[in-house]
């Protein structure tokens, strides 16, 4: 199994949004931009996930948006994946989404190396759930709209990180 996990792009900061709602803040110019060039990343790598899970806020949302645009998938928003959210948490979740292709799987065979999955939220969130997909105890820090890509074993339950990609490194 193929996992990304991507950070939502530039968002908007409290001044500028005109609000303290944390989960309102929108993406600005610039996270735009950066989102749709991680879209281009995406079909450039060939990655088109079974699923997309997405957190609640807003700016998470939008990347979600440009993100998956032309994309066949199915996108869920999970309300737990914010920036508070417990990466074990999120972890399991995981797990028990393979646990259910492979259920779901008609020939009960592992669950393919080439399916992938999409994961769109936030940091510290991002950070957190890289180290503990990885079992590493360090904590990548993500450029907004960066994306890991982490080869998962669904047996082990754990993943190995393939690399950290940034817009800033695309340019």
């Amino acid at each position: 199994m193929q996992l990304y996990i991507m950070r939502h792009g530039e968002a908007q900061n409290f001044i500028e949004q005109g609000s303290r709602d944390d989960s309102q803040r929108a993406l600005t110019v610039q996270g735009e931009i950066e989102a749709k060039m991680m879209a281009n990343w995406l079909q450039k790598m060939q990655v088109s996930p079974k699923q997309v899970f997405v957190s609640p806020y807003v700016r998470a949302q939008q990347t979600c948006e440009l993100a998956t645009t032309g994309m066949q998938t199915m996108i869920t928003t999970v309300e737990f994946i914010t920036p508070s959210g417990d990466a074990k948490q999120v972890h399991d979740f995981i797990d028990g989404w393979c646990s259910e292709q492979l259920a779901a799987s008609t020939e009960q065979t592992p669950v393919e190396n080439n399916q992938s999955l999409l994961i769109i939220s936030h940091m510290p969130l991002v950070s957190y759930l890289v180290a503990e997909l990885t079992q590493s105890e360090n904590a990548p820090i993500f450029a907004t709209a960066g994306i890991a890509h982490i080869d998962y074993d669904t047996e082990k339950m754990q993943g190995t990180l393939q690399r950290l990609v940034s817009p800033i490194e695309l340019c």
